[in-house]
């Protein structure tokens, strides 16, 4: 019976549950229907709108291109009035062409007629200056053309001298600008040449400690240094001697040292002497950096700048060797770029012009062969070294220039104006007055040997000759010839920096008097 009851039980709640599972079935059912419909209608409406907005969008469209056609055909209306209008114009052009033509053509009728008769006239002219002159056609052509020969010839050569005195006026006159500015925009110092240093001691006891027991210190002293110490009885001061700058400068730091230290002994001296020679080195160093740096040259090896540097305690009549090279590279380079010459060459020659003065008191031979192998054992470039060769080609390297064929280097001769220069301008070197005299005794004394010379006068600190002289006993060239063999002779006998210009003068005066 229990059996029964629970099986009627299950049965029951499996009608229950599906009757309750078809009713939520129908439910869901009917809810996907509406959202269905929902998302139909929705599509219903887009599609609308989407069609307005086409139509819309092709009404505009069509608005456009109605604007766009009638602007076009306003543009091809345009188009045609202005052909049909340059038709007009090319129709009465023509008309006037035609006119022009026709007229042309009638003057050239009425040339023609005067042609003939101006044939006719000039054979009737001929004829009477043939029969007047008593020439022929020909032999009037012959003696016509005879005489604008000659008439041309002698113009051509006046103007030949003209364009030739023109040429050498320009020329000079552009050769002083291009110096003249060089030499403006180029300054440099000048440093009196010396052979001693003066070395200031704070008493006069220490000149006895500096000579030492039985003079060992001093002895040791100028051994180590090659210099000599002149102790006299001036008070405080000690001087140095010697010919090499760079010994006499390591010298003095030495004993500055020493006196400065206190201590005075041979071992002390060495000690010092190794310190001061490092500084003076190092020195030289930024001394020839400073140089290529201020010049822009950037392709020297650190030994090449090294020797450059030591040119700081040379000088040449007085002027610092260092100085007097960078400032003719600066001259140099600004000749160069005036006269399109290669401006490196020109600052690399001129800087290096004298290197061989940084070794010719260590070395045998003239600074000019000594800079040469210097320039050939760095691998300079062939116009470098013949820049350096030919600043002094008239006495150092005579016998190598002969070997080389052909002219200089136009670089090469910018430097060797640039040397001129540099050491000719005013105040450049240094002379004392007795050498100053003798020099100009000497330019004077040359010129008055020769017979015929009336007077002389060395002016321009012994840069210009003037030699005046008798025109009965010399005429014009017998001038020209006088002023070279004075010029021979004072490259032969005298040593000059730089230059000096001849000039003869030979005057007529003519005086009468009216009473």
């Amino acid at each position: 019976m229990l059996f029964v009851y629970v099986l009627v039980s299950a049965v029951v709640g499996l009608a229950v549950g599906f009757i309750i599972r078809q009713q939520l079935a129908g439910k869901k059912i009917g809810g996907a229907e509406s959202r269905a419909e929902k998302i139909l209608e929705d599509a219903k409406n887009k599609e609308r709108e989407l069609l307005l907005e086409a139509k819309s969008r092709a009404l505009e469209i069509t608005e456009q291109a109605k604007k766009s056609e009638i602007e076009f055909r306003t543009q091809i209306v345009r188009f045609e009035e202005r052909i049909d209008r340059r038709e007009k114009e090319l129709a009465v052009k023509e008309q006037e062409l035609g006119q022009s033509r026709k007229d042309l053509d009638a003057g050239k009728e009425i040339l023609q007629v005067q042609l003939e008769e101006a044939k006719v006239a000039k054979a009737k002219q001929l004829a009477t200056l043939e029969k007047i002159a008593g020439l022929s056609k020909e032999q009037a052509s012959s003696v016509l053309m005879e005489n604008a020969e000659r008439s041309i010839g002698e113009e051509m050569v006046k103007l030949h001298r003209k364009l030739l005195g023109q040429a050498r006026e320009n020329a000079e006159r552009e050769a002083r600008i291009i110096v003249a500015q060089a030499i403006d925009r180029v300054v440099s110092e000048v440093t009196a040449e010396s052979t001693t240093t003066t070395v200031a001691i704070p008493n006069e006891e220490l000149k006895g400690r500096i000579i030492g027991k039985e003079g060992r210190n001093i002895r040791a002293f100028e051994q180590m240094m090659g210099v000599e110490i002149l102790i006299d009885d001036s008070p405080d001061t000690v001087v140095l001697s010697g010919f090499n700058a760079i010994r006499r400068h390591i010298a003095k730091l030495t004993l500055e040292r020493l006196v400065s230290d206190g201590r005075i002994h041979p071992a002390r001296i060495e000690e010092a002497y190794e310190k001061s020679k490092a500084e003076i080195n190092e020195q030289i160093k930024v001394a020839g950096e400073a140089a290529v740096y201020e010049l822009g040259i950037a392709n020297f090896p650190p030994k090449l700048v090294h020797l450059v540097g030591r040119l700081m305690f040379r000088t040449s009549y007085g002027q610092n060797v260092l100085r007097h090279s960078v400032e003719m590279a600066k001259l140099a380079a600004l000749m160069a770029e005036d006269l399109g010459a290669d401006i490196s060459i020109v600052k690399q020659g001129a800087l290096l012009h004298d290197i061989g003065k940084a070794l010719d008191q260590d070395l045998e031979g003239t600074h000019v062969e000594i800079g040469r192998k210097i320039a050939e054992k760095f691998g300079l470039d062939a116009k470098v070294i013949e820049a350096i060769e030919s600043h002094h080609h008239d006495t150092d390297v005579a016998e190598h220039a002969h070997k080389h064929e052909g002219a200089l280097s136009v670089e090469a001769m910018i430097v060797d104006a640039a040397d001129t220069i540099s050491g000719g301008r005013p105040g450049a070197r240094k002379d004392n007055y007795e050498n100053y005299v003798k020099r100009l005794t000497d330019l004077e004394n040359i010129a008055n040997s020769y017979d015929g010379v009336e007077k002389t006068y060395a002016i321009q600190g012994g840069r210009e000759l003037r030699v005046f002289i008798t025109p009965t006993k010399i005429d014009d060239l017998a001038a020209q010839k006088l002023a070279r063999e004075i010029a021979n002779r004072l490259e032969n006998e005298l040593k000059f920096p730089g230059e000096i210009r001849v000039v003869v003068i030979r005057e007529t005066r003519i005086v009468e008097y009216a009473r």
